[in-house]
């Protein structure tokens, strides 16, 4: 499955979900149906011809950035008095390892990952917070995500999100930000 998440099959939400699926399967049925589906390696398929994305910039205002986007080894963040949404769950990786450098200043930023990814973030927040969000679950081979901050009278929010929780970002943020609140399905 990593090999098809490196190739630009699959985005970084079904590849955690595929994950999940094969770690609770009980049976071998249950295995290969986590695997089932896959799409077909094809001459089409073996790199994205969707350009990677280098830098999102949210300067006085309030940028979402979401969809299949693509992650090269580095991409950056900019705010200043802006509010940015960095939604990752189906953006695709070219490597097991991609960095995200976030600079904010008076602002806000967050990022949204699935579960089942490695979220590695660090960094300094002067007048602010950096914070993480929702369990940590991943896998040893999953893929990482470095998330390196540097805020100034901002905040750099990581929230890790299941793959059941929908709704828009403020539900979600409710959601985890609450879950002893939330009633069991």
């Amino acid at each position: 499955m990593r090999d098809h998440l490196l190739a630009g099959r699959l985005t970084l939400d079904e590849f955690s979900e595929r994950v999940e699926m094969a770690y609770a399967a009980r049976t071998r049925r249950e295995l290969i149906e986590a695997s089932e589906s896959l799409p077909e390696a094809s001459v089409e398929s073996l790199g994205s011809r969707r350009r990677p994305r280098r830098a999102t910039i949210a300067l006085l205002s309030h940028v979402a950035q979401r969809g299949r986007l693509r992650l090269r080894g580095r991409s950056f963040a900019f705010t200043a008095f802006a509010d940015l949404d960095l939604d990752l769950r189906e953006a695709e990786v070219d490597y097991p390892e991609t960095s995200v450098n976030v600079l904010v200043g008076f602002g806000n930023v967050d990022v949204y990952v699935p579960e089942g990814v490695n979220v590695d973030v660090a960094g300094l927040t002067v007048v602010g917070h950096r914070r993480e969000w929702g369990r940590d679950i991943a896998p040893a081979d999953a893929p990482t995500i470095h998330i390196r901050a540097l805020g100034f009278f901002g905040t750099i929010d990581v929230w890790r999100v299941p793959h059941q929780l929908q709704g828009s970002y403020s539900e979600i943020i409710h959601q985890l930000q609450n879950p002893q609140r939330q009633l069991p399905a």
